[in-house]
């Protein structure tokens, strides 16, 4: 389809440019914005994921070797 646009001298001769680069039309330029942007509307938007953060207060038990797995596994005693 046909249609006609106003747009931005500066963002027209950018575009013309990255076509000459990449060696494809205008069209498929243009094409190739418009369908990113309506992909990225159609989207859902998810919130920023927190995770929960280790403060580092308390430590290790006393006598428990952190180099030890086995002196670590010990240490969860029943818990693990």
């Amino acid at each position: 389809m046909k249609t006609t646009l106003d747009i931005n001298d500066q963002l027209l001769a950018d575009a013309k440019a990255l076509a000459a680069q990449q060696r494809t039309s205008l069209t498929r330029v243009i094409e190739e914005g418009l369908e990113l942007r309506l992909r990225s509307q159609a989207a859902p938007q998810r919130g920023k994921l927190r995770l929960p953060v280790f403060k580092g207060r308390g430590g290790l038990a006393t006598g428990v070797d952190p180099l030890s797995n086995k002196a670590m596994l010990a240490a969860l005693g029943d818990d693990a």
